[in-house]
This record gives structure tokens, sequence and C-alpha cells, in this order.
């Protein structure tokens, strides 16, 4: 069933109001007729089943049926920092990390970014980012939207990562402890969801890797250096892989 966010001002008690590129999507794309059914969230606390009750040109009305619960979001909320890759990449990170479930996303510029960032162009990258998310979110039928925050630097990133009692750093360096002994060792033998941290940073370098010094840094700001196998994996996929072991591993994907 099509699903769509809006912003909680348009969520009433009894009915919603969808406008701009959603309404447009429902009547032009979807063809909606009167009628018709579909599920509304607000991104925070409220979802419902709703029936369209008025369509308009810019605007279609829709009567709450049923409030339904939000219960596909992760326990453990998996916060993606990823050194600004090249071309649509982000975009790949975003788009499928929403899907696997990722919480949060942080770009950053470290030192073998080969990006050249534009701060000039920031408003408009973030906006289309966003954009991903969202739809992202929908097509996944999740209950909320990946939130995207603003181009960090590395000393930036590193002064924040004590907000986490779980801060991952992905290298591939021989000999590194593995993500998944480092997972089952923190979430326990018997898999209990409650040894992992609510929140979890996982920290992703570009295309050329880290620095030694970069690790170094890391380290002392309370990240664990981690390896995702014998095998070299893109930027995108590395980031992609693990979201996946961390929400696997802590019971959300099958574990």
């Amino acid at each position: 069933m099509q699903r769509y966010f809006i912003p909680p001002d348009r969520f009433e008690a009894d009915r919603i109001t969808v406008t701009g590129d959603d309404a447009h999507h429902l009547t032009r794309v979807m063809r909606a007729e009167i009628g018709d059914t579909f599920i509304c969230s607000d991104g925070r606390e409220r979802e419902a089943l709703v029936e369209i009750t008025q369509l308009g040109k810019d605007t279609v009305e829709a009567a709450i049926v049923e409030s339904l619960s939000m219960t596909s979001e992760p326990d453990v909320n998996v916060w993606v920092a990823q050194s600004l890759p090249k071309g649509d990449k982000m975009e790949t990170v975003i788009q499928k990390g929403t899907e696997i479930g990722a919480s949060r996303f942080i770009p950053f510029i470290s030192e073998r970014t080969i990006v050249q960032y534009d701060e000039r162009k920031e408003s408009k990258r973030l906006e289309r980012w966003h954009k991903i998310a969202k739809e992202a979110a929908e097509q996944a039928h999740r209950n909320r939207i990946p939130g995207i925050e603003s181009m960090h630097s590395w000393k930036q990133l590193l002064a924040r990562a004590g907000d986490f009692a779980l801060a991952l750093i992905c290298y591939e360096k021989e000999g590194q402890l593995q993500l998944r002994e480092l997972l089952r060792g923190t979430v326990g033998e018997q898999g209990e969801k409650s040894g992992l941290p609510k929140q979890v940073l996982l920290i992703i370098g570009p295309e050329g890797g880290f620095t030694e010094k970069e690790i170094a840094e890391a380290e002392r700001a309370g990240c664990k250096p981690v390896s995702l196998g014998k095998r070299i994996l893109r930027t995108e996929t590395a980031a992609l892989v693990g979201v996946t072991c961390i929400l696997y591993e802590s019971g959300e994907m099958g574990g």
C-alpha cells in the first residue's frame, strides 16, 4: 500500500491533508480516486490508514480510518558517518541505508576525500539527500525519515564520537578486530538485544581509506577500529554492509 510522510501540522484529529509533490504523486502518478486508501505518517508519533474524501489540484483530503502502531523502526539506532564519496555514491548510501534501517547520516570530509567540497552547493545537496531519504523511507515502510546532518570536518566528527556508547570506524588493516566478533561480544552469547547500545556510530572512510594518523586520532576519541572481512569493499558498499551487520547481530533482521 502506498505510504506518505506529511508534516505533523497536516495531521488533524480525524483527517489529514496532503500537499505539494505528494499530492501530485497521488493524483497524477497513482491516479487516485475518492475512496482510495493509503498510509500516512507524521514521521514522529502518528501513523494512520486514511481514505480519500476530496481531490484538488494541489491538495488531497483524507479521513482517518484507523490509527496504526509504529513498530518498524529498529531498536538500535545506527548513525552512518560517511566520508563524502565521488559522484552520486552518497545518494546510494542514503537510499539503501534508509531501506536497511539506518537512523541518521553524517557526511564528513577526511584527509583522503577526493571530492572538492563546495559549501555554496550544500543547501541544494542536502535538500536532494533529504528527498531521497524520504522516498526510501516510504518505499521501505519506515515510521520515520532518517535525519541527514550538514557536512562535518574530521575534527567535528571526532568531537561527537564521545556521545555514543559504541563508535566504530571501519579499517581494512590486516589483523584488525572483525566487526562480527566485536558485536557478538557486545550482544552476548545468548544474543540479548540489551547488550548493544541504543545508538551506534559507524564511521566509513573515503575511496582511499583512512590514514594511520586518522585511525590513531579516532582511537583517542573513543572509536573502535573494526574490519568488515578479508575483501576490500567500495566505500558505499562498506556503509551498507556495516549497517546490515549491526542490525542483524542486534536481532533486527532475523538474527
